[in-house]
């Protein structure tokens, strides 16, 4: 594969916003005058064959490659996905990431402006998974795109992908699911449910009515604790932290232990870049998904789909489990169950890049990929390395 430089390998895109109108949603209310912010790498073709989807988790964007920049507070979250030579080739594929309805990355949510000019705030209706992939499906009508020759996500995004190959799979020719299932298990959802209340309960909340304040800052620094304990392997925790005391500190003496630390450490990042009243929507969206509700369950479900359907899992995935995955795959039209071999829990489908993009070209019928020259893997995607215990223990 031909050698690029970082910035090479992260074309650069600006994000826009695109008007689709009005969406009915699945609890039957009306969200009017809907935008969706996007970004795009690539250039469409004329018969439009060369569309792929990439679809975000729960509190990333649309921002899949690239450098952190103005309004951009993060780097991508995938990087070297994209871009010439890269797995998603950008000579040869025109890519569309969009933010999902109901979060904070541009894309109407609950800190928008409803049409009485005023932030949505409590007043912003429950949205489904079904409903986020409606949105993203009058974007692409926007786009003049008729048919995506691949989809793709991870987590939530792998759900929506997963949605996206059901309710339109004349729409959609290859679809990859990766940690993900095909209904939301009642120990997902029981993980979640302490999430929910520690963003209600806390004093700055205001019934979701806080904007312009710094609403329930606590709850959301706890809410993401929980969560990500819930993305990492008990093993992982344990080969990097243990029982340890934070460096400096004794947890004997009032001082925290190193595991403690680091989850407190990324409840604060997301708190600095995230909405509390999109991280209830999008969980509970979440929450919602199930792709036989209204089809007569999950197996008549799979088998509307027919795009080339291939699923990826990870070994050490205790939020949706390897077994959540070998559901998916029971559909009629897929084509390989992989498995991502990792320590790392349910965040390896952004760790373990080479596993995943080769995954990826495989679907494509591609030659094994890597990423591109000059990027590197994260190892753990929210921010801190993971080379050194002491890297992680901020």
């Amino acid at each position: 594969m031909t050698a690029f430089t970082a910035d090479e390998a992260a074309p650069r895109s600006r994000r826009r916003t695109q008007p689709v109108g009005p969406l009915a949603l699945e609890s039957g209310d009306i969200l009017e005058d809907v935008r969706v912010s996007y970004q795009t790498w690539g250039r469409l073709a004329p018969d439009g064959g060369n569309a792929v989807l990439v679809l975000h988790a729960l509190t990333g964007d649309s921002h899949v490659v690239g450098d952190r920049g103005p309004g951009q507070p993060t780097p991508g979250w995938w990087p070297g996905l994209i871009g010439p030579g890269c797995p998603l080739d950008t000579d040869e594929w025109f890519v569309v990431a969009p933010a999902v309805l109901g979060g904070c990355g541009g894309t109407t949510g609950p800190s928008s402006p409803a049409p009485d000019g005023r932030p949505y705030g409590s007043t912003f209706p429950r949205v489904t998974v079904r409903d986020q992939v409606h949105a993203e499906a009058l974007l692409a009508d926007r786009l003049g795109i008729d048919r995506f020759a691949l989809v793709v996500g991870g987590s939530v995004g792998g759900m929506r992908s997963l949605e996206w190959a059901t309710t339109f799979p004349e729409r959609v020719q290859r679809c990859v699911v990766l940690a993900a299932s095909a209904v939301a298990s009642a120990d997902q959802i029981a993980w979640s449910v302490p999430q929910l209340h520690a963003i209600r309960l806390d004093p700055g909340f205001h019934g979701g009515d806080y904007y312009p304040g710094p609403g329930p800052r606590a709850g959301l620094e706890i809410a993401r604790q929980i969560a990500h304990t819930t993305y990492r392997s008990a093993a992982e925790l344990e080969l990097r932290f243990g029982c340890g005391p934070q460096e400096g500190e004794d947890a004997l003496r009032g001082g925290r232990y190193a595991v403690q630390s680091y989850l407190e450490h990324h409840g604060k990042k997301l708190v600095r870049r995230f909405d509390a009243n999109a991280y209830l929507v999008l969980t509970e969206a979440m929450n919602s998904h199930d792709i036989g509700r209204g089809r007569g369950g999950v197996p008549s479900a799979l088998a509307r789909i027919t795009a080339d359907l291939t699923v990826g899992v990870v070994s050490s995935d205790r939020l949706f489990t390897p077994a959540d995955g070998e559901v998916v795959a029971s559909a009629p039209t897929c084509r390989e169950l992989a498995v991502i071999d990792s320590p790392y829990g349910h965040d390896a489908f952004l760790v373990e890049t080479e596993q995943v993009f080769d995954i990826v070209a495989r679907a494509l019928r591609r030659p094994a990929a890597r990423p591109c020259t000059g990027t590197t893997a994260r190892a753990d995607p929210h921010g801190s390395a993971l080379a050194s215990t002491a890297a992680a223990r901020p």
